[in-house]
């Protein structure tokens, strides 16, 4: 069962910690939804959390599978430890160069659902995030918290 952790957001210097806070409201308005329904009683976990595993170094060399199996698998276990498990997703990331031409790459969504989050997770990831940002010499890795994404630099 997934790890169960205790909000704290006194302290939301983190543009994370911001976002959770300021989006509890809504998080509320989507539980009061399911209140009525079959699902009422069954246990839920409300948040998710989501890096992207790039396949290239240095922006655009493309890694070997094993490589990229490496930091998804270093992904899945950060995540595991922190929520309790995670699943990784394969897809093509693309975006237009300064030539107008589309570059697409290999990627690898590792994510978790947490009922709760709470500022030393969220600070983890984004160390995280950034170290994987340095190991896979990357300007930034996209990490995305119930449905927003951050560019972590």
């Amino acid at each position: 069962m997934a790890a169960l952790l205790v909000l704290s957001l006194q302290s939301a210097t983190n543009p994370l910690h911001a976002f959770a806070s300021t989006n509890a409201a809504t998080t509320t308005e989507a539980a009061s939804k399911t209140e009525n329904s079959a699902l009422q009683s069954q246990f839920n976990l409300s948040h998710v959390v989501k890096i992207y595993v790039p396949s290239t170094m240095n922006g655009s060399t493309p890694v070997t599978d094993e490589v990229h199996a490496k930091y998804v698998d270093q992904s899945l276990t950060k995540f595991s430890n922190l929520f309790g498990g995670a699943t990784a997703i394969s897809g093509t990331g693309g975006w237009v160069d300064d030539n107008k031409k589309l570059i697409k790459e290999k990627v690898t969504i590792v994510y978790s659902f947490a009922e709760k989050l709470d500022n030393q997770a969220l600070d983890e990831v984004v160390a995280y995030a950034k170290q994987l940002k340095k190991d896979m010499t990357q300007s930034a890795i996209s990490l995305e918290l119930d449905g927003k994404m951050y560019f972590i630099e």
